[in-house]
């Protein structure tokens, strides 16, 4: 049997493990082993072991516990562990997702082994190597084997990179094959959709109603932990609930629930707690969040995961950085990059709101992604 080692470290890589494991379990069970490893980079119960409970995932075969510290530290502790259990394992492939401290550590202790490498959500560009993400992420698609690019804009980049479109077998890190397959979490977020109302009391629990809210997520450390950034944010976010009578909901991120009293000036806090429309919330849960991303009138956040789950519900975004790596979903003019500018967050906001001619093309896919991934890996690597 094949045997996968599946890494993942952050709530997003959670989720996206569900499509696979699921699609495994559907389609390929006497086909694949997976082992899962959690490296424990960001684990709290509210944010993580709900995720297993509530997505069906198996529970992890591999706890690193690494926790929090720098990025220094924090990755090597997870490529020493990873190594480990590469060496123990001994599986015809790794696989990892995205772009965090546990996606580069599989890669370099992958590759220093010579274990191919299985590399979802490739391609993905922001143009910003200040971001730790986009260093994590080129670094991990230049010694993959198979190279998962969830859109056409992701592929073009690897191609531009110096991948070859149309490699000839056999594949390595020095003949990679690239795809475009569209995107796990399109899957995961069609599949879990017909659940997640029925499963959640998010919605009544806030007294929300349909398109009558701002659905808000900020957790970046840009964001957190500059404060005239964060203030700016706030402001914003506040001032608009105001003018136009709309509730914001934002499930705060455990980061930015310690930060927020100390980095925000005094007066906007005060400000923030008396408006009773401005719900700071518990974390969501993976289908709590689908509810209220079905249910808003728009979507304001900082997380490239919910840029896209905000396009796959087809709600317009208003997007709190200063780029994006999901360049299309501002091509086609469903979203807009605003940075933590106040003018130009409302600025976003009003043309979004009021707009009546957004279009969501089908940009991600088909929703069976993770069921072509796994044919893939079995066809080039069994």
């Amino acid at each position: 049997m094949f045997k996968i080692v599946t890494i993942i470290g952050a709530r997003p890589q959670i989720i996206k493990a569900a499509a696979l494991s699921r699609a495994i379990k559907n389609k390929f069970p006497e086909k694949i082993k997976e082992i899962i490893v959690h490296t424990g980079q960001h684990y709290d119960a509210n944010m993580s072991q709900v995720f297993f409970d509530e997505l069906g995932i198996p529970v992890p075969d591999y706890n690193l516990n690494v926790g929090s510290g720098s990025h220094g530290k924090q990755t090597a502790r997870m490529i020493l562990g990873i190594e480990e259990i590469l060496e123990t394992e001994k599986p015809n492939a790794i696989v990892l997702y995205g772009d965090t401290n546990s996606t580069l550590a599989g890669a370099v202790a992958a590759s220093k082994i010579h274990v191919p490498i299985v590399h979802i959500e490739a391609g993905l560009r922001s143009f910003n190597k200040s971001m730790p993400e986009e260093v994590n992420r080129i670094l991990c698609d230049h010694v993959s084997t198979l190279l998962f690019s969830p859109t056409a804009t992701g592929f073009k980049n690897l191609l531009n990179e110096g991948f070859k479109e149309k490699p000839i077998p056999p594949f390595g890190a020095d003949n990679p094959k690239v795809y475009q397959c569209g995107d796990v979490m399109y899957d995961n977020s069609l599949y879990f959709s017909r659940v997640a109302e029925e499963k959640t009391t998010i919605l009544q629990r806030y007294g929300l109603q349909k398109n009558k809210f701002i659905l808000a997520t900020i957790h970046r450390n840009n964001n957190t932990d500059e404060p005239p950034r964060l203030n700016a944010l706030f402001k914003s976010l506040n001032d608009l609930s105001l003018q136009h009578q709309l509730k914001v909901i934002l499930p705060l991120h455990p980061r930015t629930a310690k930060l927020l009293s100390h980095n925000l000036n005094p007066e906007l806090y005060i400000a923030v707690k008396a408006n009773a429309d401005f719900i700071i919330a518990e974390p969501a849960s993976f289908l709590e969040m689908i509810a209220l991303e079905k249910n808003c009138a728009l979507v304001m956040t900082d997380s490239g995961g919910v840029q896209k789950e905000a396009f796959y519900f087809e709600k317009a975004c208003v997007i709190l950085r200063p780029e994006t790596e999901w360049v299309e979903l501002v091509e086609c003019g469903t979203a807009i990059v605003a940075d933590a500018d106040e003018n130009r967050i409302k600025s976003a906001f009003t043309k979004l709101y009021s707009s009546t001619g957004l279009t969501f093309p089908k940009l991600y896919g088909d929703g069976h992604a993770a069921e072509f991934i796994c044919g893939e890996i079995l066809s080039h690597l069994g």
